[in-house]
C-alpha cells in the first residue's frame, strides 16, 4: 500500500513540472501583466498622502488664515506703537537674518549707537541720548522687525506643508502664493519707508521723520493683507447663510461693502495724520480752534498738496471721514433691523456698531488730551478692530456660491 501511493504522488510532481515548463510565452507574459497591474492597483493605495480638499481642510486652512490675520494685527499694533515712541529710525540698516541677534556687549552696543549717531533723528532731535535711552528704542524697532520676521514664516512654511498634502485646490494655490508674496513685500517697503527717514535734507527745516507716502503705503499693504487674510480665513471657516435674492438683501450687501471701504480708507487717513504728527495741530473738538473751517485749509499750492502735506487738511479730512463712517455704519445697522437676518449677521453688525462709536470716542479723547501714547496706540489698534468687524459683516452677508 505505501510503495503505489509514493509512485502516485511522484508520479503527481513530475506532470506539475511539465505543465510548469510547457506554459507558452503568450500565458507568461498575460501572468506577468496581471501581476504587475495588482502590484500598480494597490501599492498607491498604501503609499500616496495626498488629500482632496474638504469641508474639514478647508476649516483648517481657514483658522490657519485667520491667526495669521491675528499676526499681521499684531504687527500694525507695534508698528503703531514704534511709531509713536519715535523708535522707527533707530536701527539704520537691514540685513534678514544678520540683525536678528540684537547686541549683547557693551562694545557691540556702542558701535550700534555710534551708527545711530551719523544720522539726522540723533543730530537734530537727540544730541542728549544716553546709551540705555538708545537701547529702549532700538529693541522696540528690532521686536518690530523680528515680529515680522515671525509673520512671513507663520504664511510661508504652514503653505508648504499644506500643499505636500494637497489642502489648497487651484484657486486657494493662487491665494496664498500671493498672500506670502504680499509678505515679502511688504517687508521690503517697510525698509523702503525707513530709509526716507534717514537721509539728509539740508533744504528742510522740519523733524527728521518718515516720508507720510510710504508710511501710507505701508500701513495700506498690512491691512490689504490683513483683510485678505482673515476674509479667506472666515469664508473657510464660516458657513454661508442662505439668503433670499431679495432686493433688500441685494440693497444691504452693496451698503456693506461700501461702509467697509469707507472704513479702510479712513484707516488709511490716519496714516497721514501719524506721518505729519497732525494730531498736535487742533487739539479741539468739534471745531477745530473757533472755526468749523480752518483759515489754513489750502495755504499749500497747488490745492491737492494740501490733502497729503498740510497738517491742517489731513486731520480735516480725518474727522470728516470718521464721522462719515459712524454714519454710514449707523445707518446700516437701522437698515438692517427691519430684515430678517440670521443670527451671526445681526450680532456682525451690532459689533460693528459698537466698534465704531468706541473707536469716535477713542479719537476725541487722543485729541484732547494731546495725543498720549497709549491712548494713541489704543486708537490706532480700534481702527483695526472696527475693520474685522467690517469683514465679518461682509463675509456674513456673502452670496451664496450657486
Amino acid at each position: 500500500m505505501l510503495l503505489p501511493a509514493l509512485r502516485c504522488a511522484a508520479w503527481r510532481g513530475v506532470r506539475a513540472g511539465l505543465q510548469q515548463n510547457q506554459r507558452t510565452p503568450l500565458r507568461q507574459w498575460m501572468l506577468q501583466r496581471g501581476q504587475n497591474t495588482a502590484v500598480a492597483e494597490s501599492g498607491p493605495s498604501r503609499t500616496s498622502t495626498v488629500i482632496v480638499p474638504s469641508a474639514a481642510t478647508n476649516r483648517v486652512v481657514g483658522r490657519w488664515l485667520v491667526g495669521c490675520s491675528g499676526l499681521v494685527l499684531g504687527a500694525v499694533v507695534l508698528g503703531g506703537v514704534t511709531r509713536l515712541t519715535e523708535s522707527g529710525l533707530s536701527m539704520v540698516d537691514w540685513h534678514l537674518v544678520k540683525e536678528m541677534k540684537p547686541p549683547r556687549t557693551q562694545a557691540e552696543w556702542e558701535a550700534e549707537f555710534s551708527k545711530y549717531q551719523q544720522f539726522p533723528e540723533f543730530k537734530i532731535m537727540n544730541r542728549d541720548m544716553t546709551l540705555t535711552e538708545f537701547k529702549f528704542i532700538f529693541y522696540m524697532e528690532w521686536g518690530h522687525r523680528m515680529w515680522g520676521r515671525l509673520v512671513g514664516l507663520a504664511y510661508i512654511l504652514p503653505t508648504v506643508y499644506f500643499w505636500k498634502k494637497g489642502y489648497f485646490n487651484r484657486s486657494m494655490k493662487a491665494r496664498v502664493l500671493g498672500l506670502c508674496g504680499f509678505v515679502f513685500f511688504q517687508g521690503l517697503l517697510g525698509w523702503y519707508m525707513v530709509k526716507s527717514g534717514l537721509e539728509d535734507k539740508p533744504e528742510s527745516y522740519d523733524v527728521p521723520r518718515v516720508s507720510q507716502y510710504r508710511l501710507a503705503s505701508h500701513l495700506g499693504s498690512a491691512l490689504l493683507l490683513y483683510c485678505a487674510s482673515l476674509w479667506t480665513g472666515l469664508t473657510l471657516m464660516l458657513p454661508a447663510n442662505k439668503l433670499p435674492d431679495s432686493r433688500r438683501v441685494l440693497q444691504l450687501r452693496r451698503f456693506a461693502k461700501g461702509t467697509g471701504a469707507l472704513v479702510l480708507l479712513t484707516a488709511l487717513s490716519g496714516a497721514f495724520v501719524a506721518g505729519l504728527d497732525a494730531g498736535l495741530v487742533y487739539n479741539s473738538f468739534p471745531k477745530m480752534g473757533e472755526y468749523w473751517i480752518p483759515d489754513d485749509l489750502l495755504a499749500f499750492s497747488p490745492a491737492i498738496k494740501n490733502f497729503f502735506e498740510n497738517p491742517t487738511t489731513v486731520q480735516f479730512d480725518h474727522r470728516v471721514l470718521a464721522v462719515g463712517s459712524l454714519a454710514a455704519i449707523t445707518g446700516l445697522y437701522l437698515f438692517s433691523r427691519g430684515m430678517h437676518l440670521p443670527r451671526r449677521a445681526k450680532t456682525a453688525i451690532s459689533c460693528l456698531t459698537a466698534m465704531a462709536y468706541t473707536q469716535v470716542a477713542l479719537g476725541i479723547c487722543t485729541l484732547l488730551l494731546y495725543v498720549p501714547t497709549p491712548l494713541a496706540a489704543t486708537h490706532q489698534s480700534g481702527s483695526v478692530a472696527l475693520l474685522t468687524f467690517a469683514i465679518w459683516v461682509l463675509a456674513e452677508l456673502r452670496k451664496v456660491a450657486k
